[in-house]
């Protein structure tokens, strides 16, 4: 009962925040339940149009960060119009991985209202992930 409850009162509190931007004219932000493609030429565009955005700097190589792809999936459908996830390759994708100093993968890049307040580096469970994430929301 107490996850029907939870998943009740996200959807409430997406339907008011919606309400109240039509109210203000302000245009309505689409929160995709699952991670977009993030590029050098998109990464931007991302930062600036959602107030959180979470970042997961990757490889196709890297072990860990297949590992943790199903967390990130399911964080995306349970932060659904709160948080918006990206997936970055980093191997396509040097100019963002120089800019943000991407050394090691996975790298989670957390961005909150244009700007990056954290950083997390290695395969973390998804706990720790969440409670991360959690702290930037309104």
């Amino acid at each position: 009962m107490d996850e029907l409850d939870e998943i009740r009162r996200k959807k409430l509190e997406e339907l008011k925040r919606e309400l109240a931007a039509r109210s203000q004219g302000t245009p309505t932000i689409e929160y995709p339940d699952r991670p977009v493609l993030v590029t050098d030429s998109s990464i931007d565009a991302g930062i600036r149009q959602y107030p959180v955005f979470v970042v997961d700097c990757w490889a196709e190589w890297c072990g860990p960060c297949r590992a943790i792809a199903p967390v990130i999936d399911e964080m995306a459908r349970e932060l659904k119009g709160r948080v918006v996830f990206g997936k970055l390759n980093v191997d396509q994708n040097p100019l963002t991985s120089r800019k943000y100093g991407i050394t090691a993968i996975p790298t989670l890049l957390v961005f909150r209202n244009g700007r990056l307040v954290d950083r997390l580096v290695g395969a973390y469970p998804k706990q720790i992930l969440m409670s991360r994430v959690r702290k930037y929301l309104d």
